[in-house]
């Protein structure tokens, strides 16, 4: 099964590199499952592109086809001898030609979702937000140093 997948990755590479290069893409293409901080990469030195399924899994095609058209980028520089780091401008002129983006999309299911809690003085009512919870018993109010209570936490996406 796992070849599978990645075959029908290499042919949906070779159809975006013909569409958006006008070059073929004659190498494999496959997911790896370790990735963790990156949408894909490109292997130079077995002229391979690798994949994160998370972005599949996740069904964020639109940003999938954004990470293979970057790969495709370092590809088809590197194949030509040209510079093709991020930092290079052949390489950010090409990413700029065929409209594809710089960095990938964090992954939703990543993405940390912080949480606010909310704290009134029992005296003058100064509201305060914490991010972490408080000992109501240690913390007083900073303005008339009365007693605090804890009043909601809400989630801030």
């Amino acid at each position: 099964m796992k070849h599978l997948c990645d075959e029908a990755l290499t042919k949906q590479i070779q159809e975006l590199s013909i569409k958006y290069f006008q070059k073929p893409f004659v190498d494999q293409g496959r997911y790896n499952n370790r990735l963790r901080t990156t949408g894909g990469r490109y292997i130079p030195g077995k002229r391979v592109i690798e994949i994160n399924p998370k972005y599949v899994k996740e069904k964020l095609y639109d940003e999938v086809i954004g990470i293979i058209k970057h790969e495709l980028c370092h590809y088809h520089l590197h194949i030509e001898g040209k510079p093709f780091g991020h930092g290079d401008r052949t390489f950010k002129e090409l990413l700029r030609k065929t409209n594809s983006p710089r960095f990938c999309k964090p992954l939703p299911s990543s993405v940390k979702k912080e949480v606010i809690h909310t704290y009134t003085c029992t005296t003058c009512n100064s509201t305060y937000y914490r991010r972490r919870r408080v000992n109501v018993e240690h913390v007083r109010c900073g303005r008339c140093r009365s007693k605090i209570k804890y009043v909601s936490s809400s989630k801030k996406y």
